[in-house]
């Protein structure tokens, strides 16, 4: 018999009334019908921000810097293959690619930086260039997103990432980032690259000005084009740091989300988007023990070890955590723990 599909009512409803230890219940229940080996999954990455300049100036980030700061880089391709031949060492597959909207990047640029990589690391997965990235690409080099996406792909770039996201509410937008592309065209962007054949994931960062009801409408778009394209491979939700960040200082009473209200949105999240497999536990920004917690709350993957991560960083979020660590939480809760790829293919298990 097909489970009845959550509606917006239902899920606010959990949001607000719901017991956190029934929800976790629920969220369970719904993990194991989607993953019923009991297999918790993580990825061996690394970060590589190829630039902190940046001219959107969200106000919620600390990571980014204008052209003209002393520290603002543009890393050389000498600089990332270092990084890359460090992950190899560590056994990595993935990159995750990512840097500030700089203004003055072209197509060419990126292309032959995909190439350069895809050529010279094969065996390395190229997940990267968020939505604004993409959109900014297209702009700048005067061509549609629609030929900057293809461009990448035929030199290399695998999947992207669901960075940029932020909240889908145009109104909050307009006040953490009020020059970031709009929800629908963040929301169209994925679409594109799924119609390409390029997957993506889906974020959401909660925790600034929106209410109950955004979180909701976000969830809800991620939920209905994954409905047409069944591009998402995963979502990954994480609360707002807001060390060093200007909009902590033009809302200094903002609290700090707590580890409930982590666990509760993630249920809820697994519970609503019934047609994306994975949810991925942010123990980046929650710590090891809130992120072993998320997997008993509907999270199936611990993301990425993460052998560097500058932007949470930058903002007061220092977690970190080795591939020793990732299984023993794993162990710890009774599920098993395996390594896989950004396809989220099973590479390796540790019984």
């Amino acid at each position: 018999m097909a489970i009845k599909r959550l509606s917006k009512e239902d899920a606010l409803d959990l949001i607000k009334n719901a017991d956190l230890k029934e929800l976790g219940i629920m969220a369970s229940a719904r993990k194991k019908e989607l993953h019923p080996k009991g297999i918790t999954t993580f990825v061996v990455d690394r970060n590589i921000n190829y630039t902190n300049i940046c001219w959107v100036d969200c106000k919620f980030c600390a990571f980014y810097r204008h052209e003209k700061d002393a520290d603002a880089y543009v890393l050389t391709f000498d600089e990332i293959d270092a990084k890359i031949d460090e992950l190899l060492e560590i056994g990595g597959t993935q990159i995750l690619f990512q840097g500030g909207v700089h203004p003055k990047l072209k197509i060419e640029w990126y292309e032959d930086l995909v190439e350069h990589i895809h050529t010279k690391y094969p065996q390395i997965t190229i997940h990267g260039f968020s939505s604004i990235e993409i959109d900014y690409i297209a702009k700048v080099s005067r061509i549609s997103v629609g030929e900057v996406l293809k461009r990448l792909h035929v030199k290399g770039l695998a999947s992207i990432p669901g960075a940029g996201a932020e909240i889908l509410s145009d109104r909050v937008r307009d006040i953490i980032a009020p020059r970031k592309i709009d929800s629908d065209v963040w929301v169209d962007i994925h679409r594109q690259a799924h119609k390409l054949g390029i997957k993506s994931t889906a974020t959401m960062m909660y925790g600034t000005l929106e209410t109950d009801e955004e979180i909701i409408e976000h969830f809800d778009m991620v939920r209905e084009l994954q409905d047409e394209t069944g591009g998402f491979r995963a979502f990954i939700m994480w609360s707002f740091q807001g060390e060093n960040t200007k909009l902590l200082e033009q809302f200094p009473d903002m609290k700090k989300p707590s580890s409930n209200r982590y666990l509760r949105l993630l249920a809820v999240a697994r519970l609503y988007l019934d047609n994306v497999d994975n949810i991925q536990s942010s123990w980046v920004t929650q710590g090891p023990y809130i992120g072993q917690m998320a997997l008993m709350f509907g999270a199936n993957d611990l993301g990425s070890t993460m052998m560097e991560e500058n932007v949470v960083r930058s903002a007061g979020a220092g977690f970190r955590m080795a591939k020793e660590e990732m299984v023993d939480l794993i162990h710890d809760i009774g599920e098993i723990p395996a390594i896989r790829n950004t396809a989220y293919e099973t590479l390796e298990t540790f019984a």
